[in-house]
């Protein structure tokens, strides 16, 4: 019964709180959505600003981080991208080395650079086995030491560093701590600036607690929003990544109560950005400038990239009006489907337009009371503007191009300051030149599959090998990645295909191979380094489960992990042998009849090792413990116990390999885990950065020799 009355308490005090806010002003959870007609702005900016007051004695608001010096760069951080670690202009495999100044510098040259990053080192590679979100970040080349240098270089150009954190990742090991501790003991050593909450709804308390006692404040940015806006008073930015587009801009609902707030409005699938730079630009925020999606590259088309590089400069210019205390969004313009915010303070004022209209739209855009000391600039045009004079009032004209923007700096006397002149000189170099003279086409990113050199041919099996006879093979497979769904530019590209997509279909004539009838295990490997004197220049992680370079004892027959694709590589290259391409895997797993499994169309359980669902992963089971798995060919293990290297896929900014067979370890607890290809028409796509982070402890590989 107490329950009962406790919930009509709750209901009651909901409905109270609720009707006590009442507005006719329509919101969403980060939206408050504009006036319907020009004439109904004044009721509508009073009602906001009621709205505004009493939310912020409701939540008992202090604004005390956001005054903190040392968290006040957050109010600038316009331009952030995502970026893997994996990104190629970041890392050179080949070298060995961070390119952190490659990676600037090209975004500096494509829309003029960025004001912060967040490195991304965990999903989705993450539960490919049981390396928690800490030991991503560990595995990185040369670990914690390395990334703290990376930090050093980003903060060298003047940018600002944030790590993300994963409340889902509960299924791995265990760190022994909170989160929060975790990651601020972490963020402090690496020398880290800022927290994005993946999947969050606010980042906790607790995490600007933890951090502030490690001596490393750090900004926290949750990707979801807020789940209550209290959290306002400790998370300095969020993400605007829930935000409707309509023709009318709406307004920050977070950034209209606390005016320091920093959004960063992404939209990381869509492939026009207009809209989503357009409402960055009205509330005078950031945008998320995020183009390698998981390994899946959706660049900013050259348009886009051209208006950002404009908006982030001026933004930049005008940082400190657009946090004015009386910022007035849709101050009223004259034209249709203009829209402008206007940013006082003091002797300035800042507007900021854009058109949404599909055409351009010139002459008379907005007036105001006319003050004959006052003069005007076109940001937007570099120039300055000479008012109409009309009685009281003043008249500014200037051209806005379709679906364009632009700005206007209003100064009380006096010489202007240097970086608005210099401002003012770069923008009327670039605006010579319309938006509309730049492509506004998005083009998928082509893919190469790394090609293998064929190996000496065999003439009869060698030792541990099966022959597979050649054959015409119906190639069918489909990548499993979590997101991107069926767009064109996800999974990889096949030489006969003509774009990156999920699901391929082709056949081949297959010429007969040998393989080997197991995967490679610790005994066969151990003779490869006795003989080679094999070591890796970049060892971490090599053999990560031996130690003092032998392997456990009981372990011969089990199939050797944590080598990474180039350690596998180096290993059939002295045994006279070569990595399989995937469709031989596949044909020597499946033979000709599309069969869903090694043994047949059903699963079977005794087939495979039994799953390990625990957060401290077990050793793999010996390849020769299952022999109800074997394939048609008597081909043995290629399912279910260690993932399988295979062809390696590169474009411009990614590299990944295709890993076959899925393994026996299965973290619980979230779906953002790397998933598992069992079925022999699924793959698994890992992306690579360098063999310390691509090494595993379910990946091992077999060999082919190619046949006369």
């Amino acid at each position: 019964m107490g329950r009962i009355y406790l919930v009509i308490f709750v209901g009651i005090f909901l409905a109270v709180t609720l009707w006590s806010q009442d507005t006719e002003v329509r919101m969403e959870p980060q939206q408050i959505f504009g006036p319907e007609k020009k004439a109904e702005f004044p009721t509508w900016l009073a009602d906001i600003r009621r709205w505004r007051s009493e939310s912020l004695v409701r939540l008992g608001y202090s604004d005390a981080q956001y005054a903190r010096p040392e968290l006040q760069w957050t109010q600038r951080s316009f331009i952030q991208p995502q970026m893997m670690v994996e990104e190629r202009y970041f890392y050179d495999p080949v070298a060995g080395k961070y390119t952190v100044d490659r990676y600037l510098d090209d975004l500096q040259k494509r829309y003029g650079g960025i004001d912060s990053v967040l490195i991304w080192a965990v999903y989705p590679n993450i539960g490919i086995d049981d390396r928690n979100q800490h030991d991503m970040l560990r595995s990185t080349p040369d670990g914690i030491t390395g990334l703290r240098q990376v930090v050093g270089n980003f903060h060298r150009r003047g940018i600002r560093v944030f790590f993300p954190i994963m409340p889902w990742d509960q299924g791995t090991r265990d760190e022994g701590m909170p989160l929060w501790t975790a990651i601020a003991r972490s963020l402090k050593e690496i020398g880290a600036d800022g927290i994005n909450g993946d999947t969050m709804l606010g980042v906790p308390e607790a995490f600007r607690m933890a951090a502030d006692e490690s001596g490393q404040p750090l900004a926290l940015e949750p990707e979801d929003g807020l789940s209550s806006e209290e959290a306002l008073a400790w998370n300095n930015l969020t993400w605007g990544q829930v935000w409707t587009y309509p023709f009318i801009p709406a307004v920050s609902k977070y950034k209209w109560l606390e005016r320091r707030h920093m959004v960063n409005i992404v939209d990381r699938w869509n492939r026009d950005k207009t809209n989503n730079l357009q409402f960055a630009f009205f509330n005078g925020v950031g945008y998320e400038s995020w183009e390698n999606v998981w390994g899946i590259w959706n660049q900013i088309t050259p348009r886009d990239a051209e208006a950002l590089r404009r908006i982030a400069k001026i933004e930049r210019a005008v940082a400190d009006l657009l946090t004015s205390p009386d910022w007035e969004p849709h101050t009223p313009t004259l034209q249709h489907g203009a829209f402008a915010s206007k940013f006082p303070s003091g002797a300035q004022t800042l507007w900021t337009f854009v058109n949404r209209n599909e055409y351009d739209v010139a002459g008379r855009q907005i007036e105001m009371p006319h003050v004959p000391s006052r003069r005007y600039w076109d940001l937007w045009h570099g120039t300055e503007l000479k008012p109409e004079s009309s009685g009281d009032v003043a008249i500014l004209s200037f051209e806005m191009e379709a679906k364009g923007y632009g700005a206007v700096l209003a100064t009380e006397g006096g010489s202007l300051e240097p970086p608005i002149q210099q401002l003012l000189a770069q923008m009327k170099e670039l605006s010579e030149k319309p938006l509309a003279g730049f492509s506004h086409e998005w083009q998928f990113l082509p893919q190469q599959m790394r090609e293998l050199a064929l190996t000496q041919p065999a003439t009869r099996a060698p030792s541990g090998m099966i022959r597979i006879p050649a054959a015409d093979f119906d190639f069918r497979v489909s990548g499993i990645e979590i997101e991107g769904g069926n767009n064109v530019g996800v999974d990889v590209q096949y030489s006969w295909e003509d774009s990156p997509r999920r699901h391929h279909r082709h056949t081949l004539r297959i010429k007969s191979f040998y393989i080997d009838e197991y995967p490679v295990t610790n005994a066969e490997f151990t003779r490869f380094l006795e003989a080679s004197k094999y070591h890796p220049i970049d060892d971490l992680n090599f053999l990560k489960d031996w130690k003092n370079g032998r392997y456990p004892e009981g372990w011969s027959k089990k199939p050797v992990t944590w080598v990474s694709l180039e350690d596998a590589r180096a290993y059939a290259a002295w045994a006279g042998k070569r990595l399989p391409h995937e469709w031989e895997w596949q044909y020597a797993a499946q033979s000709t009849d599309g069969r869903t499994y090694p043994w047949g169309n059903e699963w079977k359980a005794e087939a495979v090792p039994g799953p390990d669902r625990s957060r401290n992963r077990r050793e793999p089971s010996d390849v020769d413990a299952h022999p109800k798995g074997a394939s048609p060919f008597g081909v043995m293990d290629t399912t279910g116990n260690v993932w399988q290297w295979t062809d390696e896929f590169l474009d411009e900014h990614t590299r990944a390999a295709i890993l076959r067979g899925g393994s026996y370890y299965q973290p619980q607890g979230s779906k953002w885990y790397f998933p598992q290809a069992y079925k022999l028409t699924e793959h698994g796509k890992y992306l690579l950065m360098a063999p310390s982070r691509d090494r595993s402890g379910t990946v091992g590989f077999r060999c082919v020799v190619d046949a006369e």
